[in-house]
């Protein structure tokens, strides 16, 4: 199962068809409750989140809670923009797996997850695509 956790419906859509795709079932939310909610209800392997949800930077601690409450989940979360020093730092300190760019396609953003999960040995730090 996923979760993905975006504001935008056009790209919420467009990872859950991907995913889909892909042979995941996907619970979608727009907003940090309803992601909360879901968190609740499901056990999780993989997390798509969203770094902006209302406001900038509201991503990062939901990212952090899906760590703490799934710890074996890929956590990959979407930056708006080329990370710096303080979005590596944030990633860090909430045990994100990976940090993508959102301006990627959500197909894009999906098949480079998906290849970052099938990869035998995965390495639990963080990276940049």
């Amino acid at each position: 199962m996923a979760l993905i956790v975006h504001s935008d419906l056009t790209a919420l859509s467009g990872m859950q068809s991907a995913l889909a795709a892909q042979g995941y079932v996907c619970v979608v939310a727009r907003d940090l409750p309803t992601a909360l909610m879901a968190i609740t209800q499901h056990y999780f392997e993989l997390a798509i989140v969203s770094s902006r949800l209302g406001e900038g930077g509201d991503g990062w601690p939901l990212a952090g809670v899906v760590h703490l409450v799934f710890p074996r989940a890929f956590v990959a979360v979407l930056t708006p923009g080329e990370p710096d020093v303080l979005t590596f730092q944030a990633a860090i300190n909430n045990g994100i797996t990976q940090v993508y760019q959102q301006s990627n396609t959500p197909s894009e953003l999906v098949k480079a997850i998906v290849a970052d999960i099938s990869r035998p040995q995965r390495n639990t730090s963080t990276t940049l695509q």
